[in-house]
């Protein structure tokens, strides 16, 4: 057995006593990020760490083992095939959030038409540039009150090939827009602020708080976003919201309220993940 390999075995254990489901696939990976193989799991056969190498793998398991994101310590998050690297000021990117991507994406009759997207609240600028890979002559708008996560979704489309069809700004959710955008998309901070301290610590404790708090009842952002809606959208625009799972009844009544007909649409586990509207409904 190599050195390597008793490394990986002695993390694998930590990992798994810190409460990691997949303890020896994550400790592969840091592995394989630490030696300078990223994006996929090694074998400890394959590799030999020198004494500087040992000590950035210890460190990286034990971040780990504190309950710091993988992707975090790897500093990309795959999205939609995507590699997205990430900041302090941007969400981690989860696997449900393809769910809004994928119900947008469905709703396209013509994916070469010239579409106009609105991102609000971009992050990382994953759901903004998910959908251009797909959308070949698309170009987004993407707005984040954080300066750091317009820089790093400008870097992101950038890595990706897309700079020139994404336009990241500063600002306060689409206040300053005129509109006339085909597609509204957004992933709004939606939980509870009380609700916050009993999240997975890999969420509660290194995902920025204002991407997370949604006010009292999780529901701040969509009181602020639904009456811009009927302004930013072309009449047969279409819009999406990611929602939490237990949020459809409330925002879909905001959204009647301001005259729409939301359509529900639940992720691969059966949550309810976003609501769409389309048109003047």
């Amino acid at each position: 057995m190599t050195g390597s390999e008793d490394r990986v075995r002695a993390a694998a254990h930590a990992l798994s006593a810190a409460g990691i489901a997949d303890a020896r696939r994550e400790a592969r990976l840091i592995l394989g990020h630490v030696a300078g193989r990223p994006g996929g799991v090694v074998f400890p056969r394959d590799v030999e760490l020198d004494e500087a190498g040992r000590m950035r793998f210890d460190a990286a398991v034990a971040r780990r083992a504190a309950r710091e994101p993988l992707s975090r310590i790897l500093g990309t998050r795959e999205f939609w095939s995507l590699p997205f690297r990430l900041g302090a000021a941007t969400l981690d990117p989860r696997p449900d959030t393809e769910t809004l991507v994928e119900a947008v994406l469905a709703r396209l009759a013509d994916r070469g038409r010239p579409w106009r997207i609105l991102d609000l609240g971009t992050g990382s600028g994953c759901i903004a540039l998910a959908l251009l890979s797909e959308l070949p002559r698309a170009t987004a708008v993407a707005v984040d009150r954080s300066e750091a996560a317009v820089r790093l979704a400008r870097d992101n489309a950038g890595a990706l090939g897309l700079g020139g069809r994404f336009r990241p700004v500063v600002g306060d959710w689409g206040a300053a827009l005129a509109g006339g955008f085909d597609i509204v998309v957004s992933n709004p901070p939606y939980i509870p602020s009380g609700a916050i301290a009993g999240l997975e610590p890999e969420v509660a404790c290194h995902d920025p708080p204002a991407a997370l708090d949604g006010g009292a009842d999780g529901l701040d952002a969509y009181r602020r976003i639904v009456p811009q809606l009927r302004r930013l959208l072309r009449p047969d625009g279409l819009a999406g919201l990611e929602i939490g799972a237990d949020q459809a009844a409330p925002v879909a009544a905001l959204l009647a309220a301001a005259g729409w007909a939301p359509v529900v649409v639940r992720d691969l586990a059966g949550h309810d993940r976003c609501l769409l509207i389309q048109g003047n409904r």
